[in-house]
């Protein structure tokens, strides 16, 4: 499934994708972003509710295929800017983690 499509399924609200074909091949769920840098896997759909510049750069290490925001989060200044600039794929949602992780299950299985 690609980015483009869970965004559909989900009726997520498209915050930045310069990458709508990237494949997703799993979720991930994590805060901590020392955590996720070292545990989160590439083609993962990131669910979290950080919201600051490091997640852009964390979806640049782990080479993630999304972030999506949960629970309404809205990212920080400038977050949006440095995604495109780094082809990262990000989204929202007013649904809460658990929400969203079930869901993405549900789709990849």
């Amino acid at each position: 499934m690609t980015v483009a499509q869970l965004q559909k399924e989900l009726d997520l609200k498209i915050l930045s994708m310069p990458l709508p074909e990237k494949e997703v091949s799993s979720g991930y769920t994590g805060d901590l972003l020392s955590f996720v840098m070292g545990t989160a896997q590439e083609g993962d759909a990131w669910v979290t509710i950080m919201s600051n510049l490091n997640i852009v750069a964390v979806a640049t290490l782990t080479d993630v295929a999304c972030v999506i925001l949960a629970a309404g989060v809205t990212p920080d200044a400038g977050v949006i800017e440095k995604a495109l600039e780094k082809e990262v794929n990000i989204l929202s949602s007013p649904l809460s983690a658990y929400e969203l992780c079930a869901m993405i299950a549900g789709q990849l299985s």
